[in-house]
């Protein structure tokens, strides 16, 4: 299903580890996986368990056989669905994977080579049927992976370091800003940047106010500050995102209506929820 100009999936928007049942079902167990389409094109933010099922729809979409993969970092709850991602092992799809941060380290190919490797996991990225492209950048260049698409990027305060990103076509923008720490002090202008003037702003609210001294240095940040973010940006729609798994359905439930209070609009990142651009 393409859905013009510019929309958003959410296909897994929970924070750390999956956690899936009766207690989180409404907004959903899965970890970071965001679908940005652009047109006839596919841009995907994080692979983290949701990913799993955007790939087992994309393998019976034949519309959609090239797609780009934006790791915000990786960590293992947004790349645990990479090698269950069924495009890289159909020979028919081509997937680019695009990650900042990681140049020093032996590059995102490194990275994945690690992480599907003996004994974390029984076959490497070469098994991979499809063709995998592996992108390395140094966080704040500006790229340009399709035609008419300017993907923005900035550096994010995050133990070992993360990738902010900002989509731009046909004159509307969307922001993807996971995992940081926001602070309380002046906003980073680099990430100011990447939320100034957005349609939607996809930001890490992990925490609430109230939580945020017991996890001081954790790199994540609270939704009253991804609302002090947004009003300073100047954005529309500010979408809370990366929950923690401790946040149950009935607690979720208070934090969007306190986050709507605060700021009118306000949206909660759910499996399955569509927004169009």
């Amino acid at each position: 299903m393409t859905l013009n100009p510019m929309s958003v999936r959410f296909w897994g928007v929970r924070g750390s580890i999956p956690c899936p049942g009766p207690d989180t079902v409404r907004y959903g167990g899965n970890t970071s996986c965001v679908e940005v389409r652009c047109g006839e094109h596919l841009l995907v933010f994080d692979a983290g368990s949701g990913l799993r099922l955007l790939g087992n729809e994309l393998v019976s979409d034949p519309t959609v056989v090239d797609m780009d993969l934006f790791l915000s970092h990786c960590h293992i709850d947004h790349m645990i669905g990479l090698p269950f991602f069924s495009p890289l092992f159909d020979h028919d799809h081509r997937v680019r994977i695009w990650a900042g941060t990681l140049k020093s380290s032996g590059g995102i190919r490194g990275a994945i080579g690690k992480f599907m490797s003996f004994p974390l996991f029984p076959i490497g990225i070469e098994a991979a049927n499809g063709t995998v492209e592996f992108h390395d950048f140094d966080a704040g260049q500006v790229l340009a992976p399709r035609e008419g698409i300017v993907v923005r990027t900035a550096l994010l305060n995050h133990p070992g370091g993360a990738t902010g990103y900002r989509v731009e076509y046909q004159g509307r923008a969307i922001a993807y800003i996971t995992d940081t720490d926001l602070g309380s002090a002046s906003i980073d202008p680099a990430v100011l940047a990447l939320a100034r003037d957005a349609a939607l702003v996809i930001v890490d609210t992990t925490y609430t106010d109230d939580e945020l001294p017991e996890h001081v240095g954790w790199g994540h940040s609270s939704w009253q500050q991804a609302v002090r973010l947004v009003e300073t940006a100047q954005a529309k729609t500010l979408c809370l995102f990366h929950h923690d798994p401790e946040h149950l359905d009935p607690m979720m439930d208070e934090i969007a209506a306190a986050a709507a209070k605060s700021r009118p609009g306000t949206i909660v990142a759910r499996e399955g929820l569509v927004v169009q651009i």
